[in-house]
């Protein structure tokens, strides 16, 4: 009887032990700051891979609503105003929302930020609401990328990357 406690607390310890022990996220969360201009933009996300999946059209499937990254919603930050596809985007954060088409993405800028997966929809909180065309890009990008790019005075364009995909939203900012 002895024996068997002394196994069960040896075996209880290890397991109190394992619990303890922190492991990569798979999905690890990424921050982005970038001077875009006069404006500040910071972005928050998850960054799934794709280990081994098909991703646009099985994993995300195309013309559904995606939360564009994993676990907590994408968040995008400005400091200041900033124009996309005509529309104002007031200072403040937004959770950036896609619905990845073969062609087309539509890209969503929504208003309420906290919370996981896709919220119950409500186009009210839809602050800005744009379509850009997908590129194909000739090698695999195995992990999901936020980048922005092509700065100027001016603007930036918001880069999504995954897979062979390429999705750009051009923003302006005030000089």
């Amino acid at each position: 009887m002895k024996k068997l406690a002394v196994v069960l607390c040896a075996f209880m310890a290890s397991y109190a032990i394992e619990a303890q022990t922190e492991k990569p996220a798979p999905s690890p969360l990424s921050k982005l700051e970038q001077k875009v201009g006069l404006t500040d933009v910071s972005i928050e996300y998850s960054r799934p891979s794709m280990r081994g999946r098909t991703i646009f059209g099985d994993l995300v499937p195309y013309d559904k609503l995606w939360r564009t990254g994993a676990n907590a919603r994408t968040k995008i930050t400005f400091s200041d105003d900033v124009t996309v596809d005509g529309q104002t985007l007031k200072a403040g954060s937004y959770a950036i929302f896609t619905k990845p088409g073969q062609q087309n993405w539509e890209v969503f800028f929504y208003a309420e930020t906290e919370g996981g997966g896709n919220p119950e929809w409500d186009d009210s909180k839809v602050a800005a609401k744009t379509t850009a065309q997908v590129h194909a890009i000739p090698m695999p990008i195995e992990t999901f990328t936020i980048t922005v790019d092509d700065l100027t005075d001016t603007g930036a364009v918001l880069g999504l990357m995954w897979e062979k995909a390429y999705v750009g939203v051009k923003f302006g900012v005030s000089k």
